[in-house]
């Protein structure tokens, strides 16, 4: 077993923003019960207890982190029995590999002597680099929604859903494309609503995977925001499943997606650089990394083109200070009011939903936003094609981006993760 702290084990979850209280063995408790239709700033956290480490060394790292997934407790509270838990995880797995050619791995995390070299990086520190882009989807978005998929297929074994509603997310690529493949996987009906912008070859892929795919245009009379996310929201009133990378609109997304943290916990390193749309991403890894007792520092990056984190961060040095921001959360992220534009198209999110997360993950670790210029976004993908043979596109090499941004404040003997997220298209 990888030597690690002791890891959690949830026994239900607790709101950020009002306190309000969700035991862990309730049915699609997606959301905060106060939230509304009108007011989404609320966010279910995990209450958790430690407990003694257990990683079985699986390479399917929800098998081997297994006992500390808040699904878990989820299931064993409805009487399924560890051997079924397991069974159902394996079940699964086999099924996304038959759609998707690979199933859930451990994903490698190893120096790039040459980057490291090319950033001026002494011997003893350099820049290390976690490939998820051979991940199910190519990218780390399937982590988030397993505990979600896990949780449906659960609630229908045990006889407590009988209807499929069918699933919804809003999204321009990568989580759209997990989102399908896992639908795709237990054959479950989903709804993908993507900008005018989605990217050709997405749009192909989430067809052949069956699923319907929304276009959604801005409309004048729109609210501020992403105008998917509007589409999203309205079919979710019509009863759909949010199968959403966004904890306040499905809190159970922060729960498997942990694991990249716990992974990158196993060795040593003085910070980690993380793309940064809706947030869930840096919540995640920085949860991941603090409960497996990393003292990395977790650096949410985003881009020039579209900074509503870091704008939100700012403001909140101002009023309270980080660590309180979730009683001020309408105050401090609101929609970006520019159109947001970046070649790291991915991360355009017009509200970094899961702000509280990311907040959370970089006060507690001592980090803080980097907003990558877009020079060093361009920048960050050349070097990934010179340097590695990893096929990430601009949005899979923005944590780079953003340690390009940060360099001359890293002192070289560092040791810097980086985790490209994303296949080129």
């Amino acid at each position: 077993m990888n030597k690690l702290a002791a890891l959690p084990v949830a026994i239900g979850f607790r709101c950020e923003v009002c306190g309000s209280m969700v035991d862990i063995a309730t049915p699609m408790a997606w959301r905060c019960p106060r939230a509304t239709s009108s007011d989404r700033h609320h966010v279910l956290a995990l209450v958790q207890r430690s407990v003694e480490v257990e990683d079985t060394g699986e390479q399917n790292p929800f098998l081997a982190f297994r006992t500390h997934l808040a699904w878990d407790s989820f299931a064993g509270a409805h009487g399924m029995l560890p051997a079924a838990r397991r069974a159902l995880i394996d079940e699964l797995d086999d099924l996304v590999a038959a759609v998707a050619g690979i199933g859930f791995v451990r994903t490698p995390c190893s120096r790039s002597d040459a980057l490291s070299v090319e950033l001026g990086f002494s011997e003893s520190g350099g820049v290390w680099v976690k490939d998820e882009t051979h991940n199910v989807a190519g990218s780390h978005k399937a982590r988030h929604l397993v505990s979600s998929m896990l949780h449906l297929v659960t609630l229908e074994r045990l006889g407590r859903l009988t209807e499929r509603h069918p699933m919804a997310i809003a999204s321009c690529g990568n989580a759209a494309l997990a989102a399908a493949t896992l639908a795709a996987a237990v054959s479950w009906p989903i709804s993908v609503y993507v900008p005018p912008s989605a990217h050709p070859a997405v749009l192909e892929r989430l067809a052949g995977l069956g699923a319907t795919v929304v276009t959604c245009p801005r409309i004048a009379d729109d609210p501020p925001g992403d105008p998917c996310v509007h589409r999203f929201r309205e079919a979710l009133r019509h009863g759909a499943i949010p199968f959403a990378v966004q904890g306040p609109e499905n809190g159970w997304c922060l729960d498997s997606g942990r694991t990249i943290g716990w992974e990158l916990a196993s060795q040593e390193f003085d910070r980690v650089y993380v793309q940064t749309g809706g947030g869930a991403f840096v919540a995640c890894v920085g949860a991941g990394l603090r409960e497996a007792g990393s003292p990395a520092s977790v650096h949410a990056v985003q881009t020039e083109g579209c900074a509503p984190l870091q704008r939100a961060w700012a403001a909140a040095a101002t009023r309270g200070g980080h660590s309180s921001a979730a009683q001020r959360w309408k105050e401090l992220m609101w929609p970006w009011e520019h159109t947001p534009q970046s070649a790291a198209d991915g991360i355009l999110d017009d509200e970094t939903y899961d702000g509280l997360g990311a907040f959370e993950s970089m006060t507690r670790s001592g980090g803080a936003p980097v907003v990558a210029a877009e020079a060093d976004v361009l920048r960050a993908n050349e070097l990934s094609v010179a340097h590695t043979s990893i096929e990430a596109s601009h949005t899979g090499t923005a944590g780079l981006a953003g340690l390009l941004t940060a360099r001359s404040q890293i002192g070289a003997d560092e040791r810097v993760a980086v985790i490209f997220s994303g296949v080129r298209r």
